[in-house]
């Protein structure tokens, strides 16, 4: 089975649904199946619409194909209906080494996934630009992470049934500006900066990708700074939905953060923050590769 790529694009006619087809094509879902027109009334639509878009993409109708060059790429969920929801601190090597820059040198592995959320409106396309925000950060950093979609609604989901709440995945970049989040003693507000949520470019659905174990790395102006799998989160995705939906109601179109690993800027000998112009590459295995650049 090929792997299916779900996008969210845009041109004169709109913001729509769509599937990346070989070739720099895009299928219209939008023209092709009107009730799937946006992301997330597809993914409302359940298991028979993505069959259909499966149909549809293994045979595209000519009339509902489009050049990519024509259309600009969206997040596949341009406005989530909620905050982003987010993990900090679930990869051991990054909980490492924010713990030596506060000169402690013997870490401790977190009892509990450690929830926050970025404000829904910080999510912004594929090669958008992320302000430098100078005026109010002087440490903006990088987080490259594994996203989970919620495809079907959920409270109190058991581990063992978490997956098939899941949608699919795509990238995420929590842009952070880390002397805010410092300073307010919490994260909402070094998190949630005006554009600071990177998302796509595609969406995988979880039954074209086992995500448990796939490498994950972000490279800044070529240069590799974070390179990690997957499988070493402390808490894997199947426990931060558990964890998250206790008491919770997780919601169709849903984003779910999972952590970033080892290699964040504030934590290199010496610091590294984020500059205009730095050019952010955040790779995940199967998934493809989601770039923006800081702007001014």
């Amino acid at each position: 089975m090929a792997r299916l790529k779900l996008v969210t694009f845009a041109d004169a006619a709109g913001s729509r649904a769509g599937v990346l087809l070989d070739g720099g094509r895009v299928l219209d879902l939008g023209a092709a199946m009107p009730p799937a027109r946006d992301m997330i009334a597809l993914i409302e639509a359940g298991p028979a619409a993505l069959a259909q878009v499966r149909a549809l993409a293994a045979n595209p109708p000519a009339d509902a194909v489009l050049p990519l060059a024509s259309v600009a790429l969206q997040a596949p969920i341009p406005q989530p209906r909620r905050n982003v929801f987010c993990v900090g601190r679930n990869y051991m090597d990054h909980v490492a080494e924010g713990d030596r820059t506060r000169g402690i040198t013997q870490s401790e592995m977190p009892k509990y996934p450690q929830f926050f959320t970025k404000a829904a409106d910080t999510v912004i396309a594929p090669g958008a630009l992320v302000p430098n925000h100078a005026d109010v950060t002087k440490w903006l950093d990088y987080e490259v992470e594994l996203v989970a979609v919620i495809g079907k609604a959920g409270r109190d989901i058991a581990k063992e049934k978490a997956l098939e709440h899941v949608f699919g995945w795509t990238i995420g970049n929590d842009v952070t500006g880390r002397d805010l989040q410092r300073r307010h003693g919490q994260w909402f507000k070094g998190k949630s900066l005006d554009r600071s949520c990177p998302l796509g470019p595609v969406i995988v659905p979880r039954e074209d990708l086992d995500a448990s174990d796939i490498a994950i790395g972000l490279k800044i102006n070529g240069q590799q700074r974070q390179a990690s799998r997957t499988s070493k989160m402390i808490f894997d995705v199947k426990e931060i939905i558990h964890q998250l939906s206790a008491g919770f109601t997780l919601l169709p179109g849903d984003v779910i953060m999972t952590g970033t690993p080892e290699g964040v800027g504030y934590a290199m000998q010496p610091p590294q923050t984020l500059k205009t112009g730095d050019v952010m590459e955040l790779e995940i295995e199967g998934i493809g590769t989601l770039t923006n650049t800081i702007g001014d």
